[in-house]
């Protein structure tokens, strides 16, 4: 290669694997010998490796997580619990892609403010301090937790889904991470059968449940493995975070020698 010569990436959808992944337990679970080892075999395979994020965090959370924390920048994301779809630049920032976030838009239609006032006062739940366009969250008590707040959102025409037994989130209909994930690699032509995606707790589990190569890491909540539980494209790891991905990868095989 000469000096004037650049290397250009393969786009995602030409590389051998996309790993779809949650942050918190997943993607940052594990020791720190096992996130440096797999964090640089990654940056070591950009040519074959695709990465997206599939998290409930925020796009601010993440632009300093791989700027700032040593974390490999993805090349897209979907935060916020499946309600933001982005492609992240160079400059680690956070890209909206409208095509697919006008429908999340649609079907959360300013509800923010409704939500926060059915909600009012309901046992159990703090709301999150963060401020999110098409979602509001929860922090949740289970021991004082009123089962009827799933109903009053229910009838307000949205979704909502609690993990982990300390989160609460309130989301359009039909939005969560899968579908998002899902209609996300279709608008980048990704196919499926290449595309892995790990989590670790219920927020995870609509991704999981498509069908797609999948994993649950070892550290997974109870709650996840019991939903999974005979699910045969489901690899249930045994170790934690991100070295349960480098189980999964190395089981199903879904990194074929050069």
């Amino acid at each position: 290669m000469t000096r004037h010569e650049t290397f250009t990436a393969p786009d995602i959808a030409d590389k051998d694997l996309v790993l779809a992944t949650d942050l918190d337990g997943t993607f940052l679970g594990g020791t720190d010998e096992e996130r440096s080892r797999f964090y640089n075999w990654i940056e070591a395979n950009r040519s074959r490796v695709g990465l997206i994020f599939v998290t409930g965090r925020d796009p601010g959370f993440i632009s300093d997580l791989t700027r700032n924390q040593g974390v490999p920048r993805p090349e897209y994301v979907v935060g916020d619990v499946g309600t933001t779809v982005a492609k992240v630049g160079t400059d680690h920032v956070l890209e909206p892609i409208e095509k697919l976030e006008e429908e999340i838009a649609t079907a959360w239609n300013g509800a923010g403010l409704r939500v926060q006032a059915a909600l009012a006062g309901m046992p159990g739940l703090k709301l999150q301090s963060a401020a999110f366009r098409y979602r509001v969250s929860y922090d949740m008590d289970a021991n004082r937790f009123d089962g009827r707040a799933v109903d009053v959102i229910a009838g307000l025409g949205l979704d909502t889904l609690i993990s982990d037994d300390r989160y609460f989130d309130v989301l359009p209909r039909g939005v969560s991470k899968g579908p998002t994930l899902l209609r996300l690699l279709a608008h980048l032509g990704i196919q499926n059968e290449k595309t892995l995606v790990a989590g670790d707790t219920l927020n995870d589990l609509s991704m999981l449940t498509l069908g797609l190569p999948a994993v649950a890491v070892g550290n997974s909540e109870d709650a996840l493995f019991r939903e999974v539980d005979g699910l045969e494209h489901v690899h249930k790891a045994e170790a934690h975070g991100v070295a349960g991905i480098a189980e999964a990868i190395i089981a199903r095989k879904m990194f074929p020698a050069s």
